[in-house]
């Protein structure tokens, strides 16, 4: 299991803000939960892996997935 936070670097929406905006864990199985930290949104979301996750939310690497305990980035795309 290893945790992670959102980072957005640019806010496309203009709905969630820059910086953190998600707390995540990644769970052994690949499955991911997510939950928001931003502007009011209370929302857990649960998606089949990274991949799904970035897909999403990613828009096309202005929001990245850094690990919390390695401090490694992934972006949308770089996961196999």
């Amino acid at each position: 299991m290893r945790r992670f936070v959102l980072l957005r670097h640019e806010d496309v929406t203009g709905v969630s803000g820059t910086g953190i905006v998600a707390e995540g864990v990644e769970f052994s199985d690949g499955r991911v939960a997510m939950q928001w930290t931003t502007n009011g949104i209370h929302a857990i979301v649960i998606h089949e892996n990274l991949d799904a996750l970035l897909s999403v939310h990613g828009h096309n690497g202005r929001t990245t997935v850094q690990f919390v305990d390695d401090y490694s980035t992934i972006t949308e795309g770089a996961i196999s």
